[in-house]
């Protein structure tokens, strides 16, 4: 009942922190099937963290001849991919024969949905969720409902962990939350958490975020990189100090650009923490305790890098569309699925931690990420850098593009914003566009945010895609 939920929300602001801890403590009892499958995970993840690179080589390929059988006996689609392979998954020896599985892409997904769906895994054992639809092609899935909640939920803490994070910390929460109608913030008090929704991050409600973020005293704040800059940038022209206790920002579920990291850091004066990963959960990467690179969970799943015709990528230097097969969930397994996200690999394995994961030198971002030009040139979002002196009497931005070779900067105004401004934005993007793009700016009112209350740069119509297999 509504008059519950505001009793329970008006005493959280007034509970002291044992009082929380305790609550937590309360909510994993209840929980006991779930948190007992977290702890599991996450003393695993403890013990295989310093296995060896050929340990971690054949944890991963029995989980593949695993979840083969599996797709083999229990999937229609992959029942059916056999077949036409004239195939069987005892064909499967190696890592070399694994790389002739066809790829799944997303428009596959979508309309071969309930053919992907394991028939071991009744309606009452699994979940729906679907994708934010960035790519353009929104997607929906099925996944265990306690079983994938509960190893996706130890492998995050275990990535928060490299940066101090504890059950029961308190966390503030940036992201696309809906919260009562008419307000920006509630009190989660059994999760110790204040959740912030993204969707009022406007100049005149930007006070009112910081008041009670320094009010709570988090901890931790777990954000969308575009919100939590928002804010950071709101801090910077105001000479705001930074909010006391905060260790780290946890940023997810969107790219993190180097001018971000380089802006939140200035205004919180603390790590931002980042990691990668999808709603499809077939690949999970996070940064070290020492090191900004990604590296790639093998115990998540089997990440590859493809070039545009589909060939494995090894070496650093060269960008590939990210394909991987997750090991999480068996209701329905994605078997190198097609992400649509493009990166780099980084040479080695990362020597400041000791593991011996796979590196992501960075994100480029999701295809619907790039700009493309006359010629046909792919310019990702990273390549702009707007961290610059000549933005700062911007609030906000967006390129928009629907036309090969043109693109608009759509760019909502400070009162301080002049003439001169968009000479000096021009001339700032010129080099890092080309000549084969033409550039217009247009001011408007308000850039809205996505269903999910994420902040876009980059509004991209055109239908991309990487290669042509």
């Amino acid at each position: 009942m509504a008059w519950k939920d505001n009793v329970k929300k008006r005493l959280a602001v007034y509970l002291p922190d044992e009082w929380m801890g305790l609550s937590c403590r309360l909510v994993m009892f209840a929980r006991y099937p779930f948190w007992s499958k977290v702890q599991k995970w996450r003393k695993f993840l403890s013990q295989s963290q310093h296995w060896s690179e050929d340990e971690l080589l054949f944890y991963q390929w029995s989980q593949i001849k695993e979840l083969l059988y599996h797709a083999y006996e229990n999937i229609p689609y992959y029942r059916q991919l056999f077949r036409e392979m004239d195939a069987h998954p005892e064909d499967f020896r190696e890592f070399g024969d694994f790389e002739k599985f066809p790829t799944l892409n997303k428009t596959v997904l979508q309309e071969r949905l309930e053919d992907i769906v394991a028939s071991n895994c009744p309606p009452h054992r699994r979940v729906y969720t679907t994708t934010g639809g960035s790519t353009g092609i929104p997607v929906g899935m099925y996944f265990d409902k306690v079983d994938s909640e509960a190893k996706e939920w130890a492998f995050i803490t275990t990535l928060w962990q490299r940066v101090g994070y504890r059950d029961g910390d308190r966390i503030a929460v940036l992201r696309g939350y809906v919260v009562s109608k008419g307000q920006i913030w509630e009190r989660d008090p059994f999760h110790n958490r204040l959740i912030l929704s993204s969707y009022y991050l406007t100049e005149h409600k930007l006070p009112f975020y910081l008041k009670r973020l320094r009010e709570f005293r988090p901890k931790y704040i777990h954000a969308y990189p575009s919100s939590i800059t928002i804010v950071a940038k709101l801090m910077i022209e105001r000479q705001e100090p930074p909010i006391e206790g905060v260790r780290a920002i946890l940023c997810g579920s969107e790219n993190l650009y180097d001018w971000q990291r380089q802006l939140i850091e200035q205004a919180f004066q603390c790590r931002v923490y980042s990691w990668y990963g999808q709603t499809e959960k077939v690949c999970l990467a996070g940064e070290c305790e020492h090191s900004s690179r990604l590296h790639i969970f093998p115990e998540y799943g089997f990440t590859e890098l493809l070039d545009e015709k589909g060939k494995r990528i090894e070496e650093p230097g060269k960008i590939g569309e990210i394909v991987a097969t997750g090991f999480l969930s068996w209701c329905m397994p994605l078997i190198r699925y097609r992400t649509m996200d493009m990166a780099y690999y980084a040479p080695g394995h990362c020597e400041l931690c000791g593991r011996r994961y796979r590196l992501f030198e960075r994100i480029e971002g999701r295809l619907q990420e790039f700009i493309v030009t006359a010629n046909g040139r792919y310019i990702s979002m990273t390549a702009i850098n707007m961290h610059s002196p000549v933005f700062d009497h911007v609030r906000q931005f967006r390129f928009y593009q629907d036309t090969p070779g043109k693109v608009t900067l759509k760019i909502v105004p400070k009162p301080s914003y002049r003439a001169e401004d968009e000479a000096n934005i021009r001339r700032e993007l010129s080099p890092k566009l080309g000549s084969d793009i033409e550039l217009s700016v247009e001011l408007v009112d308000e850039i809205p945010h996505t269903l999910q209350g994420k902040y876009r740069f980059l509004d991209q119509k055109l239908p991309l895609r990487f290669g042509d297999w």
